[in-house]
């Protein structure tokens, strides 16, 4: 899978990609990179940020329109890019609303 092309769509590369696309193949180096991502992350300017989280929300919407060819991956990219935007950004822009919260 081309987690590079998802992650840039038509911008370009950054470095923090590179432990990304680690965690996307091996789910069990994703505890291990959290905090060295977020360091990564905290030291980007503004509008490397900007672009960072795009490259989640890409994620997300890529691991939604692709869940019914195989789950478990979509489940995981998924949640490999909403841990990551919240622990970055503390919130996630494409948060679904709880319906029992009404």
């Amino acid at each position: 899978m081309d987690y590079l092309r998802i992650l840039t769509g038509k911008e370009t590369n950054l470095p923090i990609y590179t432990s990304i696309i680690e965690c996307l193949e091996n789910p069990l180096v994703f505890p291990d990179l959290i905090e060295p991502i977020y360091q990564e992350a905290m030291k980007m300017n503004d509008e490397d940020l900007d672009r960072f989280r795009f490259s989640l929300i890409r994620l997300q919407i890529y691991s939604d329109i692709h869940r019914n060819e195989d789950l478990e991956r979509a489940m995981h990219i998924k949640y490999v890019a909403q841990v990551l935007e919240k622990v970055v950004y503390g919130t996630l822009i494409m948060e679904r609303e709880d319906p029992s919260a009404e």
